[in-house]
């Protein structure tokens, strides 16, 4: 079994409330949800207005699909252009 999670950290330009905020949380996590079957959600920086982390984690039995999987994650979401992608940490661990 093989395990792939990872954190995806935002810049919200011209985001000036939780609400805002939270609305384009909401779209990006439903957009890589719907795109990947994958668990995606908002995992820090919970009470700053312009910067978002979500966390994401899939899991299968091939490495390479889940290391493919998990670049065409960042790479949908920074194509969404909800926001500006500054960070990215990713790991895949066999079990």
């Amino acid at each position: 079994m093989v395990v792939g999670y990872g954190m995806i950290t935002f810049r919200i330009h011209d985001c000036r409330s939780l609400k805002e905020k939270r609305k384009v949380v909401k779209s990006i996590i439903a957009g890589l949800q719907n795109h990947f079957n994958a668990s995606v959600a908002e995992v820090g920086a919970n009470d700053l207005h312009q910067k978002a982390e979500i966390g994401f984690a899939l899991i299968g039995n091939d490495h390479q699909l889940i290391n493919s999987k998990i670049d065409k994650m960042i790479n949908l979401a920074d194509e969404l252009g909800l926001a500006e992608i500054i960070d990215t940490e990713s790991e895949i661990v066999h079990l």
